[in-house]
């Protein structure tokens, strides 16, 4: 997304949360060290399924202020679903007994809402105007 993004705010976010990403999946393998298991790969079809969505969309959208509000749609869904996994995985652990646990999840839950929160405020305040302006003036 960061390459298909025109908004200089927009790819900075986006790097902005690979850098946090990579912080994420140190967080899991704390977590995986700390309830004794080994992490493993896998991939999730929910995930891919919004990735190749958001593929086809970007391919169909030839103006690029308009692609933009389609990358920040798309990174929300994204987003989206990262929160309700996160949340479920906390209240497992809490459910458990496994507020250390927990609370590493934590931290990356409240990274997720926080991008959520900025995608939004870039999309109500600037990148979805433009867009508006865009399909206005054809």
């Amino acid at each position: 997304m960061t390459e298909k993004a025109t908004n200089g705010t927009l790819k900075a976010g986006f790097d902005q949360h690979l850098r946090e990403t990579e912080g994420q999946v140190r967080r899991l393998e704390q977590v995986f060290d700390l309830i004794g298991e080994q992490p493993k790969g896998a991939t999730c079809p929910a995930i891919e399924g919004i990735i190749k969505e958001a593929n086809e969309v970007a391919g169909d959208i030839a103006d690029k202020a308009v692609l933009d509000a389609a990358l920040i749609a798309s990174a929300q869904a994204v987003e989206h679903y990262e929160i309700t996994r996160y949340g479920t995985l906390i209240a497992w652990a809490n459910q458990l007994g496994r507020t250390d646990v927990a609370a590493i999840l934590q931290e990356t839950l409240n990274e997720e809402y926080a991008t959520d929160d900025k995608l939004t405020d870039l999309a109500t305040s600037r990148v979805n105007l433009t867009a508006e302006d865009a399909v206005s003036a054809q």
